[in-house]
């Protein structure tokens, strides 16, 4: 890694890190099956046009630069972050309507992606209405704190994917996702653990990741290189690129780091559920994300 990597305060020892393992989308649909099952994860390079994931973040920022988030004077597409004077409300509001937008919608369920996930679930791939879009400005203390995502989408199937996109470039340096080497097989320990703990809890409970047996937030930890050291693995980390779809297991362990661009650009990315629509899905994704629906 180029400079070292930090969240929530803490630094990532260089011996705990690792690359991520990118994939060829063109190497066909069963061999990047083989590649999820077995790593939990599968970085698809290219899948989408890295001309048209450039146009949509621009077309984001555009929309948020009233709240003063954006420097002036720069190409909106380049995401630079003001320095002060962001309204924080009025972010809230229009990011809440971003995610309502039929553009927004149009990106995630672009044609290239909607065949591609028709094949990977070998039928006919459901997209889950609540959806969410991340931006983390450079120099922000906080980041997403390690968890797996079926803690918050135990109502449905466990045959979910997370398709995490990033849009725009996201380096190192942004604080883009990383993934806990081959941790799919913890998660399913963790969730195997939980169930056979929840037995006495309501039905509600038993689903929900805020219930009696769950972290604050239904997270893992917060403490990256303690999770490595434990578990005697890796964070992979790597440099995202327009275009590129990660696609991860619910049971595999990820986390944000913090964004230390040098450039000042925010970081901008999505991150939303598949499955085949013939399989049970938690109804509580079928609204549009709001912050603070505790999902």
């Amino acid at each position: 890694m180029r400079a070292p990597l930090t969240a929530q305060d803490r630094t990532i020892p260089a011996e705990r890190l690792g690359l991520l393992q990118p994939t060829d989308p063109a190497i066909g649909i069963e061999a990047i099956r083989r590649r999820y099952e077995e790593d939990g994860y599968v970085w698809l390079k290219g899948l989408l046009p890295r001309a048209e994931v450039i146009d949509f973040r621009r077309w984001v920022f555009s929309h948020l630069a009233e709240t003063g988030l954006l420097a002036t004077g720069h190409d909106f597409a380049l995401g630079i972050a003001a320095a002060e004077g962001v309204d924080w409300s009025l972010a809230d509001r229009r990011l809440m309507s971003i995610v309502r937008a039929a553009a927004y919608e149009g990106f995630c369920a672009q044609p290239p992606l909607v065949r591609f996930m028709d094949a990977f679930l070998q039928g006919i791939s459901y997209l889950h209405k609540r959806k969410l879009m991340r931006y983390t400005r450079p120099g922000t203390a906080t980041a997403t704190p390690a968890h797996y995502d079926l803690v918050y989408l135990r109502g449905g199937t466990s045959r979910l994917v997370t398709a995490w996109i990033p849009i725009g470039d996201v380096p190192v340096e942004m604080g883009g996702l990383v993934y806990l080497e081959g941790s799919h097989a913890i998660g399913r320990g963790m969730e195997a653990e939980f169930r056979r703990r929840s037995g006495d809890l309501p039905p509600e409970d038993q689903i929900s990741a805020y219930n009696s047996h769950m972290a604050e937030g239904g997270w893992i930890s917060k403490d990256l290189p303690d999770m490595a050291e434990r578990f005697d693995t890796r964070w992979l980390a790597t440099d995202y690129e327009a275009g590129d779809v990660v696609l991860h297991s619910p049971y595999m362990i990820h986390a944000a780091t913090t964004n230390r661009d040098p450039a000042g650009c925010l970081r901008l990315s999505t991150d939303i559920r598949f499955q085949n629509v013939d399989d049970e899905i938690d109804a509580r994704w079928n609204n549009h994300w709001s912050l603070g629906d505790m999902l």
